[in-house]
């Protein structure tokens, strides 16, 4: 896969993000920063940081719980480590820092 092809396909996740984050009632503000980057801060003032990292032609989450890096897999985005689906953890890091359950 090419550059502009992952970020073309990146680009399309992190607008899904966008997309599920606007769509939930939990307490939190997200911010969309310049390339590729989504910050979300919670009100304790944790964060969560979302980013394409084109040289690696991953999706990076970074969360209280830790550090995630997903690579598009059959029309997904999967973690290495675990298997896991890119929205599946950040559901689950969202809830645990929102400190309620929410659907993404």
């Amino acid at each position: 896969m090419d550059e502009s092809q992952f970020n073309q396909m990146a680009d399309e996740m992190l607008e899904r993000i966008e997309e599920a984050l606007e769509s939930t009632d939990a307490d939190f503000d997200y911010e969309i920063k310049p390339g590729g980057v989504i910050e979300v801060e919670f009100s304790d003032g944790g964060k969560i940081i979302i980013n394409r990292h084109t040289a690696a032609r991953e999706i990076w989450v970074a969360a209280r719980s830790g550090g995630f890096h997903f690579k598009p897999q059959d029309g997904e985005w999967i973690a290495a480590r675990d298997g896991s689906s890119l929205m599946q953890v950040l559901e689950r890091c969202v809830s645990e820092q929102a400190g309620k359950l929410v659907s993404l």
